[in-house]
């Protein structure tokens, strides 16, 4: 396999998983958006060289190229955060990209597809909704819930798995947090998880933005139980490179999660602020506990 000289690197070390206990999956779009350095075959090739099994955020348009590298779809795209369950208008949308996603990954033997709760205050220009109009806590969850349950016995009888994501509303920098984001706290899309009662929905569990927001990592992922579906990474404040630069000391957490009997993948979403190959080498060696 032909290879770039900027993965020489870990080449010439082998693989930088060792224990394997830790699913660990490189994430499409914090690297894909670094340029046409990190195309989708890159990230696929490297990913094998780390010893990595997973890519995440990724459409099913891109199945077939992780196939041939023989790699999972950890977490396959759907709908779009700004526009989510928690208005009724947005329902065919999102349940029309949600089934879409469903049907390729039940194809393919992938497990699991992003979903959100969406924005509160519709008149955020992306939410598409007149102004003025304004969804409160309440009825987000109620919409939330009626309308997941429209689709989750689909998902059921698919063996693919809904992961609603908390988004952080305090951090204004692009894709470091998503102000108007209704579900940005974890209570709130628990109680939507445990009223629609399927194991088809459950939560993913982006450590990043439940710090932000919550905080208590490892108590929070020891009460969650077997409701953690998706696990992602990245380094607070910033989101960039999990290591000593930021608060969080990620080793006890993926301990955590590995003593609680989580089983699934470990999303690598944080934005390279240095050379990525050494970001991505160095995160994937920390977590692989």
């Amino acid at each position: 396999m032909n290879m770039d000289a900027d993965q020489g690197r870990a080449a010439r070390s082998g693989k930088v998983v060792r224990n394997g206990r830790i699913k660990q999956a490189l994430t499409r779009w914090c690297l894909h958006d670094l340029g046409e350095k990190w195309t989708m075959e890159k990230i696929c090739r490297v990913a094998v060289d780390l010893g990595v099994p997973a890519v995440e955020a990724v459409p099913p348009a891109d199945f077939p190229l992780l196939r041939r590298y023989g790699l999972v779809s950890a977490l396959t795209t759907s709908h779009l955060f700004v526009r989510g369950m928690n208005n009724p208008r947005h329902w065919d949308e999102c349940l029309s990209k949600l089934g879409t996603a469903i049907e390729a990954n039940a194809e393919a033997g992938f497990p699991n597809v992003a979903t959100f709760a969406g924005f509160s205050d519709t008149t955020v220009p992306e939410a598409g909704a007149p102004a003025g109009s304004r969804v409160t806590r309440e009825q987000g969850i109620h919409n939330c819930v009626e309308g997941y349950k429209k689709i989750v016995g689909h998902a059921e009888k698919k063996k693919v798995t809904l992961c609603l994501e908390p988004l952080n509303s305090r951090e204004a920098a692009g894709m470091k947090g998503h102000p108007g984001y209704q579900g940005d706290h974890i209570d709130f899309c628990i109680e939507v998880i445990d009223k629609v009662g399927s194991p088809a929905l459950k939560l993913l569990f982006d450590a990043y933005h439940v710090q932000i927001m919550d905080g208590d990592l490892i108590r929070r992922i020891r009460s969650l139980g077997g409701r953690i579906g998706h696990v992602q990474v990245a380094g607070n404040p910033g989101r960039g490179e999990p290591d000593a630069t930021q608060e969080i000391n990620y080793p006890p957490v993926m301990r955590a999660l590995l003593e609680s009997g989580y089983d699934g993948y470990v999303g690598l979403e944080f934005i390279p602020v240095r050379d990525a190959l050494q970001s991505l080498t160095d995160a994937v060696a920390l977590l692989d506990v």
